[in-house]
């Protein structure tokens, strides 16, 4: 899944991106109000996670730019404005969550529990006939034998995962399985589907695409 960290203070917001890219998240960074909300009308990301208190451009301005053209996105904002009010201002904006405390391990698991709720997924495990997938984890089974995937090969089999019983385009993968830099004509996603494919019908007996 792909997210965007806002927040000004860079040395916390690169904290925040690395321990969540360690936990199999593709993550765009900026530090300045109008540089995110140029990423966020550019780019399609699943959740982004929002500093208030940002140059150029106030953190809830942004917000209610976004919700003008997306209802969609989940926004988890993190703050140190503490205030019933402000907690009430930023919900009432559209925001799907606030933290004041931060921390990369809660904030962890309040990303892991707002992209379930957009895929109306409850269980931190997806299952699809014999593969199942560990989302918290980040491990793959096969029949109930371990699959050692890589980064990528767990982002694109969960994603899948996530969207059963409709097709996922090339384009829709990079999208949200891949960072900004990624060449949308490379041909990465390709070989990393292939892998994937092998490694399964090794365990399987067939090839389960």
């Amino acid at each position: 899944m792909r997210l965007l960290i806002v927040e000004d203070e860079k040395e916390l917001c690169d904290t925040i991106s690395k321990s969540l890219y360690e936990s199999g998240y593709e993550v765009d960074t900026c530090y300045d109000g109008y540089e995110a909300l140029d990423y966020i009308l550019t780019e399609d990301y699943d959740l982004i996670v929002l500093d208030l208190n940002l140059p150029g451009m106030d953190g809830m301005d942004i917000l209610r730019e976004l919700r003008k053209e997306n209802e969609e996105t989940k926004v988890l904002i993190l703050s140190a404005r503490s205030q019933i009010i402000d907690k009430v201002e930023g919900l009432d904006a559209g925001a799907n969550d606030y933290m004041e405390n931060l921390s990369s391990t809660r904030t962890g698991s309040r990303i892991r529990s707002l992209t379930r709720r957009k895929f109306v997924q409850k269980d931190i495990c997806l299952h699809c006939k014999d593969i199942k997938f560990d989302t918290k984890k980040r491990e793959a089974y096969a029949k109930g034998i371990l699959v050692p995937l890589t980064r990528k090969e767990n982002g694109i089999l969960e994603y899948l995962l996530l969207n059963q019983g409709r097709p996922v385009s090339q384009e829709e993968l990079i999208e949200h399985v891949w960072d900004a830099s990624i060449d949308s004509f490379s041909g990465s996603i390709r070989v990393h589907m292939s892998s994937l494919r092998k490694k399964f019908k090794a365990v399987l007996g067939y090839d389960p695409s």
